[in-house]
């Protein structure tokens, strides 16, 4: 009995009954410790993410700080704009070099440059959008962008190349063209100082019909295709290049008018009464046959080498004069088929407006009839003169 005993006093299984008390205090701990860590562990990745967040969201509302800026969603992602404009981000193997400031634009600086690509230098302008840029600028801007991708599809619509939106600085990057703007380039054509080369030292009743065709098949494909009224056609507004090569520029009107659907009374004052259709000027709505009639004092602009429209009226007379059914006389060098088409595009009533593609056919039925002669006028632009009959700021 009592080697019995000894036997069973060594025995391991009297020894885990012996530790029974120790394991139910030590089980639990162990059990309470791991469940702290793991709590632990989500609490610091929950407030490691909203700090990456609260950076993100910082850095957009300053746009200047040379970092990866997405747009806020509400969940720190990235724009749909800013997805779609993903194709047309700048390589890393295109520098712009040599940028100069030409104006201040409604977004930032406007400034032309030079786009250096696989040992190829192409002359660029350069939109961009000014520092220190709150959120709803930046959104803005984004937006803007992707409406210039989306309408430069067209071989007579000024080209987007890049842009910039998914860090700071941004900014789009579009063609020049040389000379550049037209009604510059008519001026010049005053002074006979274009020196752009051979082929632009004439330009004649002819050309008016080659540049206006390309105008207008322009314009006829921002509507067509759009549903764009580009509201602010004149010779200020569109790029010559070489051969006569002309492309509409000036959308920014057309942008603010198709993102807030309605006109404001600010995009208005921007358009020179001289330029606006009747129904405009009496704020009735717009179609494309406003544009048609804008379009018609372009023809007067080309033909006259830029001189502003209705040369005897001051601006606040072209609404009075308009309702009566004024006219433009007919300028000098000015063949009478041209004549009729401005008259055409200048009818009172929208409805006997012709669209585009009869405009079309109609400059190319008439081009044979105009003189090849080259235009002409001895009289010299004055800048300050011309804004004030145009009703241009000044």
């Amino acid at each position: 009995m009592a080697a019995q005993a000894q036997c069973n006093g060594s025995d391991p299984v009297g020894y885990e009954e012996g530790s029974g008390p120790f394991a139910m205090i030590i089980i639990p701990s162990l059990l309470a410790l791991s469940t702290l860590i793991v709590v632990s562990q989500i609490i610091w990745s929950f407030v490691t993410k909203r700090s990456s967040a609260q950076v993100i969201t910082g850095s957009s509302s300053n746009v200047n700080e040379g970092e990866p800026v997405p747009l806020d969603t509400g969940v720190g992602t990235l724009r749909p704009a800013q997805e779609a404009l993903g194709q047309w981000e700048i390589p890393t193997q295109c520098t712009l070099v040599g940028i100069e400031p030409l104006q201040m634009g409604r977004y930032g600086p406007i400034c032309k440059g030079q786009l250096k690509q696989d040992n190829t230098s192409t002359a660029v302008v350069i939109k961009t959008l000014k520092d220190r840029s709150n959120q709803s600028e930046a959104t803005e801007f984004v937006d803007l962008v992707l409406f210039h991708a989306t309408v430069s599809k067209h071989e007579n619509i000024v080209k987007m190349l890049y842009c910039q939106t998914c860090r700071t600085p941004m900014y789009l990057v579009l063609e020049a063209s040389f000379p550049g703007n037209l009604l510059h380039f008519l001026w010049s054509l005053r002074e006979d100082r274009c020196g752009a080369g051979d082929n632009f030292q004439v330009f004649s009743e002819r050309s008016v019909y080659l540049v206006a065709k390309q105008i207008a098949a322009g314009l006829d494909y921002l509507h067509s295709y759009h549903r764009i009224i580009h509201g602010d056609v004149a010779a200020r507004n569109m790029l010559i290049g070489s051969g006569l090569s002309v492309k509409v520029s000036g959308l920014d009107w057309a942008f603010k008018s198709r993102q807030m659907r309605m006109v404001s009374k600010e995009q208005e004052v921007n358009v020179p009464v001289k330029w606006q259709a009747p129904e405009r000027i009496m704020r009735l709505p717009l179609t494309d046959r406003s544009d048609v009639w804008s379009f018609g004092i372009l023809l007067y602009e080309m033909i006259t080498l830029g001189s502003p429209p209705y040369p005897d009226l001051d601006p606040s007379e072209v609404l009075p004069n308009t309702l009566a059914h004024y006219r433009m006389k007919r300028p000098e060098n000015c063949g009478a088929p041209l004549y009729d088409l401005i008259k055409y595009c200048c009818m009172w009533n929208f409805k006997d407006r012709p669209v585009y593609s009869a405009i079309i056919r109609l400059l190319d039925s008439y081009k044979y009839l105009a003189d090849t002669k080259p235009l002409r006028s001895e009289q010299e632009m004055d800048i300050c003169e011309y804004r004030r009959k145009a009703g241009l700021p000044q």
